[in-house]
């Protein structure tokens, strides 16, 4: 089995890294980041966590928002 020591999602749950920007950006300046409606109307971790598992591109993202957020 290989290792992913180099990859900084390895072993973070989605529900963490949408807290982890959420505590950082908050829901209004999520939101202008990575333009979605379940950042903008009525958000929550919940039906965030429910629409980014059915969207990759979105999931993308926000993984990617996160992985930026952790060299900064």
């Amino acid at each position: 089995m290989e290792k992913q020591t180099n990859n900084p999602l390895h072993g973070i749950t989605l529900k963490a890294i949408l807290e982890h920007l959420v505590d950082l950006y908050g829901w209004e300046s999520l939101s202008h980041v990575v333009d979605i409606n379940c950042f903008k109307s009525d958000p929550s971790i919940s039906s965030s966590l429910k629409f980014l598992r059915k969207t990759p591109w979105a999931r993308e993202k926000v993984e990617a928002l996160y992985v930026h957020s952790l060299k900064h």
